[in-house]
């Protein structure tokens, strides 16, 4: 995997992160939300995992 793209999605990850701890941490958090971020960040963890891999 080029190194650019490599970082590209670990910033992502990153950044879903961040937003996925913000949202647990409201009062009310959005069930639907976190559910649809932390899908995303998976899918970007086993993209990244997949491709250091090989």
């Amino acid at each position: 995997m080029d190194k650019g793209i490599a970082e590209a999605l670990e910033s992502k990850h990153a950044a879903l992160h961040a937003l996925i701890d913000e949202e647990e941490h409201r009062t009310h958090p959005d069930e639907d939300l976190l559910h649809r971020l932390k899908k995303e960040k998976l899918r970007i963890k086993d993209e990244l995992a997949g491709h250091l891999t090989h």
